[in-house]
């Protein structure tokens, strides 16, 4: 089968916006289809194989990545998955009649049926999308990062984060994430429980086929915290396979303890709440890794412990 697989490593970083969009096409029209979906979005097809990862990204996270790649070409290219990819050109969340005429036409045309499973894929903002824009395709599986269930401001009035977002329209088609992903067979939401707004997100997918999984301490890094880990491949292939559970999970997420972007994150919780130990164990952990620097030079001036708050003054009687 290897040889059969769509060869997809061509470097797309350093292009201007146009020119990184004509190569998209290209790539599409070689492979599957690039379509333009308005001024804001548009789609990418791969097809390669049997199983369908549709991924929503946007136009800024792809140019940042490694080869300014699509993350689903990864998958197409080791594990031969067809790849749809939704990419946003700003912040538009996917909100826009042209992204729901286009799911409508791939609904109508039978598109998700001529693969044997589907799995979506977003973070956050894109995980959002993926989450909503899952019942198109009943019984997917979804794998969903920090995602964002709704900003209506009726129900998520509390999340002042995106602002500018709310005058985007989240009720109408495609419109309020956890109600739309009920149609899917399995919705796996990685989040940090200890990330406020994120926690309170997570909680509002509380249908029976949710899967809740915590990722303490991850906060808003925790997409590049787990790519960068290599664990994010392995999360997308148990996630397809109805296997990520939390014991599954758990495993995978161990890999944290040798990411310095995870440990620098820790660290600043650490030093913000006054632990100067737990600080000064977390540095010497992190001289084993890629940034033993960093942690040398913080062991050179170790937090200083926070004052504790005075407790009430005992009288003698």
């Amino acid at each position: 089968m290897t040889e059969m697989l769509p060869d997809l490593e061509t470097d797309l970083s350093g292009l201007p916006v146009d020119d990184w969009q004509a190569s998209l096409d290209r790539i599409g029209e070689e492979h599957g289809y690039y379509e333009r979906l308005g001024p804001g979005h548009a789609a990418l097809f791969i097809d390669a194989g049997p199983r369908l990862m549709v991924s929503f990204e946007t136009r800024d996270q792809i140019r940042r990545r490694p080869g300014a790649r699509p993350r689903g070409f990864e998958m197409a290219t080791r594990m031969g998955w067809s790849v749809l990819v939704l990419i946003s050109d700003g912040p538009g969340w996917f909100r826009a009649p042209r992204v729901w005429g286009y799911v409508d036409r791939l609904v109508d045309e039978g598109f998700f049926e001529d693969f044997e499973r589907v799995l979506f894929f977003g973070h956050h903002e894109t995980g959002y999308a993926a989450a909503a824009y899952s019942v198109a395709s009943p019984g997917a599986r979804v794998l969903a990062l920090r995602p964002v269930a709704t900003l209506d401001p009726e129900i998520a009035g509390w999340d002042r984060r995106h602002l500018a977002a709310r005058r985007l329209d989240f009720n109408s088609r495609y419109g309020y994430a956890p109600d739309m992903a009920e149609a899917a067979e399995r919705v796996t939401v990685i989040f940090d429980p200890n990330h406020a707004a994120d926690a309170v997100h997570a909680a509002l997918f509380r249908r029976s086929n949710v899967a809740r999984l915590r990722a303490a301490h991850a906060g808003s890094r925790l997409d590049p915290i787990l790519e960068q880990a290599g664990a994010l491949a392995p999360l997308l292939e148990l996630a397809m396979e109805d296997r990520l559970d939390r014991a599954a999970f758990a495993r995978i997420w161990r890999a944290r303890r040798d990411n310095a972007l995870y440990l620098r994150g820790l660290l600043r919780q650490l030093e913000q709440s006054g632990h100067p130990g737990r600080a000064e164990r977390l540095c010497r952990h992190g001289l084993t890794t890629s940034e033993a620097q960093h942690f040398a030079s913080k062991l050179k001036t170790p937090p200083v412990a926070r004052p504790r708050p005075a407790g009430p003054v005992s009288r003698a009687g």
